[in-house]
């Protein structure tokens, strides 16, 4: 099953002057773009080299103005794709069906840290590692650390249910999300659920919309529970020969009963060439020199408020890697270095694409199986002609995979590409996993959803997402 590059299957919207007009009067002239240069900003996200122009660019303030675009989008049948900050990797929030681009970049408040519950309200387009930073000055803690933490908005978190590194003890964005103001494909507002850790009351409709990637309806605003912050941490660099003695030596260390805050996991590929690309988009030298003729790195955190417990379990680690066939384990001593490491792995995506355009996916499988599917994947590549560069969250099974065009020709990158990968997600599903853990369907994974589920899930979802927007106008052509 190849993957082809996707286009519009409905004519092209021809939004008449008095739509505009009244779209105008709604989010005012300022905030309605129609020059090419503002659709083009708009049209692309960060998935491989893909631009879908819109029709318009609408940028709404409340909650009432987009009640009011999409009761009449909904009422002409115009496409409405919701937009957070463009950081996505599936091509979910890209207008393949033109129409109106709703970018939700105004909605950027955190609108109240409740201490006492430990519960905060805020807007869909507040950066993640804002509001990180904002509840830790109170003492208080959100864990979901997307890659992109610094750029990305809330929104397209639940968007996407995504991780990141802490996910392996702390859960993914779902976990923490318990209510949502919804705006229908309709208009109508609804809130999904109620401010209370337990609710059985029904469906539940805040986790349904978690991970919907704006197929179902539009979150304008959201309320997340807390945690109390963790004061200290230990990082270990632990090289070892191949990937998959790191992968087996992640699965001894969970069999210990010792529970890391982040087990994170490159190539060497991605530790070598790809450390002077991290210079690169860093614009500042790796100081920390990772140890060489070593074929991959975990880093391992640990957190916790004790020290003596945390350079226990240290040592525990320690203990167990020795098993496999390991390197000299370095020792974060510093706050500095720590921030170095994790720079290095958080920006090993961008640092690739620097160099070359990339396919960008990212799979789960259980943790037992991951020496395979690694293993797996190079084979693939060599039979189908395509480097990888793979990292990511091995704690939770959750692999990302960079396929490198490199010198490849158009009609390689188009067709044997694509039917490679389509080797990689069949591998992933003989293993017991699936197609992504959290970026997402997208446009990107549609044409591989038979892979990993049945015609009757699939039917079920599109019943579903007929009930919540019977015109099919949120986000057309993503998902199925």
């Amino acid at each position: 099953m190849a993957y082809v590059k996707e286009t519009a299957v409905i004519d092209p919207v021809l939004l008449s002057e008095d739509i505009i007009e009244k779209l105008t009067s709604i989010v005012g002239e300022d905030n309605l773009f129609r020059d090419d240069e503002r659709l083009a900003e708009y049209g692309h996200d960060k998935t491989e080299d893909l631009v879908f122009l819109p029709d318009l660019v609408l940028r709404p303030g409340n909650t009432e103005e987009v009640s009011k675009i999409l009761s009449l989008c909904n009422q002409h049948k115009i496409p409405v794709t919701p937009r957070g900050a463009g950081t996505g990797l599936a091509g979910g929030a890209l207008p393949v069906q033109k129409g109106v681009i709703l970018s939700m970049e105004r909605f950027n408040k955190i609108l109240n840290i409740d201490e006492l519950n430990l519960q905060a309200t805020v807007e869909p387009g507040v950066i993640t590692e804002v509001f990180q930073n904002t509840v830790k000055e109170k003492g208080l803690f959100y864990p979901p650390d997307p890659s992109s933490k610094g750029s990305c908005f809330l929104g397209g978190n639940l968007a996407n249910n995504s991780g990141g590194p802490k996910a392996v003890k702390y859960g993914v964005t779902r976990d923490y999300v318990i209510n949502m103001e919804v705006v229908l494909a309709t208009g109508e507002i609804i809130w999904t659920g109620a401010n209370v850790m337990k609710n059985s009351t029904g469906y539940n409709l805040t986790q349904l919309m978690c991970g919907s990637e704006g197929t179902l309806g539009v979150i304008t605003k959201i309320v997340f529970k807390l945690r109390g912050y963790p004061q200290k941490n230990v990082l270990l660099l632990i090289p070892f020969v191949t990937s998959e003695e790191a992968c087996k030596a992640i699965a001894a260390i969970f069999v210990e009963g010792i529970s890391p805050s982040g087990v994170e996991f490159f190539e060497r590929e991605a530790g070598g060439k790809t450390i002077e690309y991290c210079e690169k988009v860093l614009n500042s030298p790796v100081t920390t020199q990772l140890p060489e003729n070593m074929g991959a790195y975990l880093l391992c955190e640990l957190d916790g408020n004790d020290e003596e417990v945390l350079m226990r379990d240290a040592e525990r680690v320690m203990s167990v890697v020795e098993r496999f066939e390991v390197g000299e384990v370095l020792f974060a001593d510093s706050a500095a270095q720590k921030e170095e490491l994790w720079k290095v792995r958080k920006n090993i995506s961008p640092a690739v694409n620097w160099k070359t355009v990339t396919k960008s996916d990212d799979v789960v499988v259980p943790r037992s199986n991951m020496p395979k599917l690694i293993s797996g994947i190079k084979e693939i590549g060599k039979q189908y002609s395509f480097n990888t560069v793979c990292f990511g969250h091995l704690g939770d099974g959750n692999l990302h995979i960079n396929f490198l065009r490199d010198g490849m020709s158009d009609h390689d990158w188009e067709t044997k590409v694509p039917e490679g990968i389509g080797e990689v997600f069949k591998l992933v599903v003989s293993l017991g996993g699936t197609l992504s853990g959290e970026h997402g369907v997208g446009i990107t994974k549609r044409p591989y959803m038979p892979i990993a589920m049945s015609e009757v899930n699939l039917n079920l979802m599109r019943g579903i997402k007929k009930v919540f927007d019977p015109n099919g106008i949120l986000n057309p052509g993503k998902i199925f």
